[in-house]
């Protein structure tokens, strides 16, 4: 069971040049790349996103997280929303084009997003994850339900490895987002190779 989307989401924990540098080399291997920085400066994120598409990474691969605005004026392929940001339906009516993907962590917050005009969702943490320390996981469990839920597709976050990936898959997940597991990992482009599950 193939993984449909793979989404690979910024840590963080890197450098806009360091964060180029591994995309440059991996994003043939990738659906989207989210650019999640919340320290970052409007202007670091424009400038990031101009130097991605310079290093030949499609605009149709970028996705930004909460900030609406500087996705639809920077024409990549979409923006992923969190209970931070704007709505789902104000930003459908503000930046009409835009993909729009939304955080969620329940049935009720993954329909009413499905609702306000979402494209799609993701889900989680399915497993347990360094980026929630401490935080109860959600499970697969979680995940078939809310894929049963709702009609547009979810991607499972949280702690997904290339060796629970087809659980994932097997549970009704389109995709998967990966943050460390790739980003962070020693040879990267070996990490993103290894979530090529067939």
């Amino acid at each position: 069971m193939r993984i449909q989307e793979l989404h690979v989401i910024s840590t963080g924990k890197q450098s806009p040049e360091e964060l180029i540098s591994i995309v440059k080399q991996i994003h043939p291997y990738i659906d989207y790349i989210h650019l999640r920085e919340k320290t970052w400066t409007v202007s670091q994120l424009e400038e990031t996103i101009d130097s991605f598409i310079a290093a030949e990474v499609p605009q149709g691969k970028i996705v930004v997280n909460t900030n609406a605005e500087t996705a639809y004026k920077k024409a990549v392929a979409g923006v992923q929303l969190t209970h931070r940001s704007i709505g789902v339906a104000k930003a459908r009516h503000l930046y009409s084009g835009l993909r729009i993907g939304c955080s969620v962590h329940s049935i009720d917050e993954a329909t009413a997003a499905e609702a306000d005009g979402a494209d799609y969702l993701f889900y989680g943490h399915i497993f347990e994850s360094g980026s929630k320390p401490g935080v109860e996981s959600r499970g697969l469990v979680g995940l078939r339900e809310v894929v049963q839920s709702t009609s547009i597709p979810v991607m499972a976050i949280g702690g997904i490895t290339p060796e629970n990936a087809r659980d994932v898959m097997a549970s009704g997940a389109a995709g998967v987002a990966v943050l460390s597991g790739i980003l962070l990992a020693d040879d990267p482009l070996v990490a993103v190779r290894r979530y090529d599950i067939r």
